[in-house]
């Protein structure tokens, strides 16, 4: 019983150290950049040692991973809040839109995701990471608006990589002070163009 009870907490103790490795990072990522941020300045600001950064990570770069993995995490974990499976297909694309527009405006996080992230990972590692998270979410909507037929059939592949830059492009956008309505209204207007009509419901008669 003391053994697991130690076992425990030993776990419980790596993973704070992770945890406050991970939140001195991104602090100093975005307040200086990766490339402005040293490793000595992260170990101080998470109060731990420099053996203790490489016992759970190989580098500076492998810890940069490991923040945007977590943003981006994060970025998915509010549009599935926003996006439950009580909402038709069309509705639950447009709710997690919104959700992905206002997720992105986290201090930080689009410099993180869409500008440093391929710059220092490359386009390969972060397309990875959107696979598993955002991009996972947009492309399981998309596919079940195609399922319930409200949605013209396209390659899922090719449609979640073209509408998940609009989005990407949108938020670069909106960080850099443009209008948020005037880009969400043409995201919209890009989902509903490719949604399919709904022939009319038939009015009961008594």
């Amino acid at each position: 019983m003391q053994r697991d009870s130690a076992r425990r907490s030993n776990r419980d103790r790596t993973e704070a150290t992770r945890a406050d490795l991970i939140a001195a990072a991104r602090k100093l990522f975005t307040e200086k950049s990766y490339a402005e941020t040293s490793t000595p300045e992260i170990v101080a600001a998470a109060g731990v040692t420099r053996g203790a950064l490489y016992y759970h990570f190989a580098d500076k770069q492998a810890l940069f991973a490991a923040v945007l993995e977590q943003e981006a995490m994060a970025v998915a974990e509010e549009i599935e809040r926003a996006s439950p499976p009580s909402l038709n297909a069309r509705d639950a694309l447009i709710a997690g839109s919104d959700a992905y527009l206002a997720a992105m405006r986290a201090p930080g996080r689009t410099r993180l995701l869409l500008l440093d992230g391929p710059a220092v990972l490359g386009r390969a590692a972060m397309d990875a990471i959107d696979n598993r998270h955002g991009n996972r979410s947009l492309r399981e909507g998309l596919v079940a608006a195609m399922r319930a037929q409200t949605m013209t059939r396209l390659p899922a592949d090719a449609l979640t990589a073209l509408l998940g830059s609009a989005f990407d492009r949108a938020a670069l956008a909106i960080e850099a002070g443009a209008s948020v309505q005037d880009y969400r209204a043409v995201l919209m207007a890009l989902i509903d163009g490719l949604s399919l009509p709904q022939a009319p419901r038939p009015v009961r008669t008594r």
